[in-house]
């Protein structure tokens, strides 16, 4: 029996769940505004393990998102994960996160284009087929009235950047879907497993999260 635990810490959601054979059995999960990936994320992990009644040792591989996302939300979850690969001997599985967050979307006859926040009218994107397969590699991108003029299929946006984008994306074919904001662990369980019967995995000592963007620290202006 395969139990994977999946870990999405990429957003303001913090997402856990466990899934067996590629199916999610448990999940838990809450989005802050104030990123409480840190408080909550293994207080997660270790109810979700004692509600199914098995233990760490019955886990078969931890997967995680891998990014875009967050700088901080994606170390937490990733040192989380690594440090569960370490402990249990176990493999670490990368998921896309922008994979995980267009898989929400349930259409046809489209293309899916899930956004990530990334500061002003930037965001981290990519484009996917009505299958959830990958069509344009992830990239940062200003967003412009001219953005996606190429693409003449009826597009559906996911994410966190509907509020933003809606006044510069007018154009007929583009359809918002509001209530995909986030990605959630609920979506990585497929990929996640898909991933494992094909040994595709990743280096637990040398693997990092894929920022995209390099990390800025600003100073306070206080």
């Amino acid at each position: 029996m395969t139990y994977i635990l999946n870990i999405e810490t990429a957003t303001k959601n913090c997402s856990v769940t466990l899934a067996k054979e590629g199916i999610t059995i448990l999940c838990k999960e809450i989005a802050e505004e104030g990123y409480s990936h840190a408080e909550r994320l293994h207080v997660f992990i270790e109810e979700i393990i004692k509600e199914a009644g098995i233990s760490f040792q019955d886990l078969s591989a931890i997967a995680v998102s891998q990014g875009p996302g967050s700088y901080t939300g994606l170390r937490i979850g990733v040192s989380a994960a690594k440090g569960l690969c370490f402990a249990l001997d176990i493999p670490l599985i990368a998921v896309d996160t922008l994979q995980v967050l267009a898989s929400q979307a349930k259409v046809s006859n489209c293309l899916i284009i899930p956004m990530l926040d990334a500061r002003r009218m930037e965001v981290y994107s990519a484009v996917f087929t009505p299958n959830h397969e990958n069509k344009r590699a992830v990239q940062a991108e200003i967003i412009t009235e001219n953005s996606f003029d190429d693409l003449q299929e009826t597009i559906y946006f996911v994410g966190d950047c509907a509020e933003k984008c809606k006044t510069v994306l007018t154009k007929e074919n583009f359809i918002f879907l509001d209530e995909i904001k986030y990605p959630s662990a609920k979506e990585m369980s497929f990929l996640s497993f898909e991933k494992y019967k094909k040994s595709d995995t990743v280096d637990v000592a040398y693997f990092e999260p894929y920022y995209l963007k390099d990390f800025m620290m600003t100073v306070s202006k206080k």
